[in-house]
């Protein structure tokens, strides 16, 4: 199956999709799963998990202190501001699936510094190899060779912000149900994607400007 393993909704500052949109669009293109990775929160994936609970896997996109991390199977929140180190105990302490967020993208916050990334490879299950929003397709490819340099998985995900990007970057794998089944048919999944057209940023600083309006 397909699964998207890396998308937002309005829970996230940046985006205005509301859960229902999010799962209709998803199945409407055809994929078999998606894991919904809200900015520092879980509370969007959990309402789309009620809605959806065989479809929805809840998951996390965290900040630390040296650059983002993505979570799958998440239980409870991770808070933003941690080390990457304290970050990734609490996800093991849960038993969750642990990925690294577009780690080489210049243009992003949460990108890695080599030396940040190097010291926490080894406690870590994966590495997204392709970020539909990354700008230069560079980015992935740097990605997927430190992914194979240190003999790790790769995930996939659009990073989508709106509903039109779902499913650009999908990882098609075996059917599982939990973090230890991803990590057990991880080595057999296939990255389909492509990188969204630059304008798709538009959306998120759309969000934020929307959501500022609301609050003065």
């Amino acid at each position: 199956m397909r699964v998207e393993f890396h998308c937002h909704t309005r829970w996230s500052k940046d985006s205005l999709l509301e859960p229902e949109k999010l799962i209709t669009a998803c199945k409407r293109k055809g994929l078999g799963r998606v894991v919904i990775t809200d900015h520092n929160t879980i509370l969007g994936a959990q309402a789309a998990q009620r809605l959806a609970p065989e479809y929805v896997i809840v998951g996390e996109e965290i900040m630390t202190t040296k650059g983002e991390l993505l979570a799958f199977f998440v239980q409870q929140v991770i808070p933003a501001g941690l080390s990457p180190e304290d970050t990734i105990h609490r996800l093991r302490d849960q038993g969750a699936f642990i990925s690294v967020s577009h780690p080489f993208d210049e243009y992003r916050n949460g990108a890695w510094n080599i030396h940040d990334l190097d010291a926490i490879i080894g406690l870590v299950d994966a590495i997204e190899v392709f970020n539909s929003r990354c700008l230069k397709q560079s980015s992935n490819d740097h990605a997927f060779l430190y992914a194979q340099q240190h003999q790790k998985p790769g995930t996939a995900g659009s990073d989508a912000h709106a509903a039109t990007e779902l499913g650009t970057a999908v990882l098609d794998l075996p059917k599982f149900d939990s973090a230890e089944g991803l990590k057990a048919v991880m080595s057999q999944g296939r990255v389909i994607g492509r990188l969204s057209p630059f304008w798709v940023h538009f959306y998120s600083t759309w969000a934020r400007w929307r959501k500022s309006v609301k609050r003065t």
